[in-house]
């Protein structure tokens, strides 16, 4: 407990001295111009087609060619990254339901990477959740029938009606044997965001993923939960976050900065070249915040945590995020087919680049497991380093009471802690 708790006031006592500094944020250095790519030969477009008719005339069974087609661009794509990819057009259907919120299946977003199916986080309260599927877990077999490591499309058999059954072979590293699990899929209607009073004066903001919607619910559940209470601190939790929209991405970013650059994008051409910026207005009034990730943040989740860091708007709290720091961008087709296409990185406003790395907290917690009692000693040591302002300012309210996942939660109750510090160093005269 003790290393915990030195951890803690060193990680603080480097986000304050970095909040008197007098930071400049890098912008976004021009990036440099692509070597020009080699045009395809006669001899590349005549061995494809040898390829073609070859498997037309004498594979072991017939094979439509709009199937073989259909094969080659997905391989053209998949070869490129994790990312890029040929969605047909019940498949762009499927894309545009997640980033609306609504669809039937398991509440669970996957990445096919090195021939396997692997998780990158669940959504809050839906059946993958409940089933007790984490991030990192590789998704084995789907109703008994093994991940093929060439079926870049396996993720597909995931969704279904509401109310139909699935089993999964779950793989865990620290698990000696499969996992089986029996679920039932649902209709995911996603609510992204939730937000509840952690005690009086402390806002707990619950972002699961980003949707189109979710700046438009951040800002009415902030005036419905809060209205003209006064607000001491903010945690805004981005575990097990998966990303989502861009756009919604900025907006979250913009809606607890004043000014400044939020995320560059810079690609190969004019069009990947891009910086957002934040206008003025923080919906907490500057209350000081503290951020959650973990390995299942991811992308967007990215982009807000990075920015908040850069700009020293909130300290970083949990475990190295995700590491994923590219831009897709949907290119249509004709046929009603789409390409998903990484087209661009991004990078934060002191311009550092994510993929593959991620973001790493101000605050590195260990993987600590601790009793109530235990936490309750944690909060009431940094209390009773405020010489008894905070008591008196925040005493208990009729309607708001102390939320009891603070004493279950130990990630989310080091936020609490070090926002309350954050809180008094703020308020102290």
């Amino acid at each position: 407990m003790l290393s915990n708790r030195l951890s803690l006031c060193l990680a603080l006592a480097l986000f304050l001295n970095s909040v008197r500094a007098e930071d400049t944020v890098t912008p976004a250095a021009a990036p440099a111009t692509a070597a020009p790519s080699s045009e395809v030969s006669a001899e590349d477009i005549r061995a494809f087609v040898s390829v073609f008719r070859a498997i037309q005339e004498a594979y072991v069974e017939p094979v439509d060619g709009k199937r073989l087609m259909n094969a080659a661009i997905r391989g053209m794509l998949n070869d490129l990254d994790p990312h890029s990819a040929y969605l047909e057009p019940d498949q762009l259907k499927q894309w545009d339901e997640d980033i609306s919120g609504l669809y039937g299946g398991l509440g669970v977003e996957v990445i096919f990477m090195d021939g396997a199916l692997r998780v990158i986080a669940t959504l809050d309260d839906s059946p993958a959740q409940r089933g007790g599927i984490k991030s990192g877990d590789i998704i084995a077999a789907i109703n008994g029938v093994p991940i093929d490591p060439n079926d870049y499309d396996s993720a597909d058999r995931l969704r279904g009606n509401p109310g139909s059954k699935i089993s999964l072979s779950i793989e865990r590293d620290s698990q000696p044997e499969p996992i089986e699990l029996k679920l039932v899929r649902e209709e995911i209607r996603s609510q992204s965001l939730r937000a509840r009073w952690l005690e009086p004066g402390f806002v707990y903001l619950r972002l699961s993923q980003f949707q189109e919607s979710s700046p438009m619910e951040l800002r009415d559940r902030w005036r419905k939960l809060v209205g003209k209470k006064p607000v001491f601190g903010v945690v805004l939790d981005l575990r097990n976050n998966p990303g989502g929209v861009l756009a919604a991405a900025v907006e979250i970013s913009d809606a607890f900065l004043e000014s400044g650059v939020i995320v560059t994008t810079e690609g190969r051409f004019q069009d990947g070249n891009m910086s957002f910026s934040a206008k003025a207005g923080d919906l907490t009034q500057g209350a000081p915040m503290a951020v959650l990730i973990d390995q299942g943040s991811a992308s967007a989740a990215e982009i807000v945590a990075g920015a908040l860091q850069d700009h020293r708007r909130a300290i970083i709290v949990g475990y190295p995020s995700f590491g994923k720091g590219s831009v897709q961008n949907m290119l249509p087709l004709e046929s009603g087919a789409a390409v998903k296409l990484t087209t661009a990185r991004y990078y934060t406003p002191n311009h550092r680049s994510i993929q593959a790395h991620g973001i790493d907290p101000d605050l590195l917690l260990g993987d600590v497991q601790l009793t109530p009692g235990d936490r309750a000693a944690t909060l009431i040591e940094s209390e009773a380093s405020l010489d008894g302002h905070l008591e008196a300012e925040l005493a208990p309210s009729e309607d708001i009471d102390r939320d009891p996942e603070l004493d279950h939660d130990y990630a989310l109750s080091q936020a609490m802690a070090a926002i309350k510090a954050l809180s008094f160093q703020k308020r102290a005269p």
